[in-house]
């Protein structure tokens, strides 16, 4: 079948099975049963897919619309400028989680190539947040926890690849309580923030296929930061920053339960949502 016919296959089936993005989808899964990149598809539309080509196709294809998401079909995401493996273990990186990057170095400023911080990364999952900080901050100590031993095991995957696995220390750990926690300058993550009572409003490819205990934190959706926020307390130095994700149905609920911390604020995301909430302990 040639490559142009194979792509509008995917898009009619797409259409009707409700897939978003179809032609990204379709394009993208071409690519990985492929091994090419996007230019290659454009100029070649005529060539013919060999019949394992054609069979990694169909069955990316038939995957996708059974819902399973395509970052796991191809066990790849783009974050922060790096390629990250993922997997069913772990949450697949967003766009919206790199404004927790954007506001640690617009805190740290001017120093962050020199910066001599200790940074903890909770809940770190795939590890794309601290591996991110680490890229960005090479005079960093990091450190990164998860309650999952899998997740931790492609975090350390990702660090390997990305050679940066000299750079961040990994433990399995709930939140802080883990090694490495003590006396840190930042406590940043990304931790589960949505209630029990949303589960209908979530996407269903999310629901379904990502890990269940890095999406849904409890039935108020703040669980797991109520617990968050008096364990980096304790860990951070005086004057030492928390910064986490949140979604627009706790922002609300936030600043209560930092009364005791300064300098707060809630960022809104590039379609103005309040994503990222950035804390100073006194």
């Amino acid at each position: 079948m040639p490559l142009r016919e194979a792509l509008n296959t995917a898009l009619d089936r797409f259409a009707a099975t409700k897939v978003p993005s179809p032609r990204l989808n379709a394009e993208t899964l071409l690519m990985f049963a492929l091994s090419c990149d996007r230019a290659y598809l454009y100029a070649h539309p005529e060539r013919e897919l060999t019949l394992e080509e054609q069979r990694r196709y169909d069955d990316a294809i038939a995957q996708r619309s059974r819902g399973i998401p395509t970052q796991y079909i191809t066990g790849h995401q783009e974050f922060w400028g790096m390629d990250f493996i993922v997997s069913p273990a772990v949450l697949i990186p967003r766009p919206e989680t790199e404004h927790v990057i954007e506001k640690v170095l617009k805190i740290i400023g001017d120093r962050a190539r020199t910066a001599s911080l200790r940074i903890v990364d909770v809940g770190t999952g795939s590890g794309c947040i601290a591996l991110a900080l680490a890229k960005e901050l090479p005079q960093a100590e990091i450190h990164a926890t998860d309650v999952s031993a899998a997740a931790l095991e492609i975090a350390r995957i990702n660090a390997a690849r990305l050679e940066l696995a000299h750079r961040v220390q990994f433990h399995e750990a709930d939140l802080l309580a883990g090694r490495g926690a003590n006396s840190c300058d930042f406590v940043v993550s990304n931790p589960p923030y949505v209630g029990e009572s949303e589960a209908d409003e979530v996407q269903l490819e999310v629901r379904k296929f990502e890990p269940r205990q890095a999406v849904f934190a409890g039935p108020s959706g703040l669980e797991v930061i109520e617990r968050l926020i008096p364990q980096a307390q304790r860990a951070l130095e005086p004057g030492g920053w928390l910064v986490f994700e949140i979604s627009a149905t706790i922002s609300a609920r936030i600043p209560d339960l930092l009364q005791s911390w300064t300098q707060v604020q809630i960022i809104n995301d590039l379609q103005n949502i309040p994503r990222v909430v950035s804390a100073r302990k006194h």
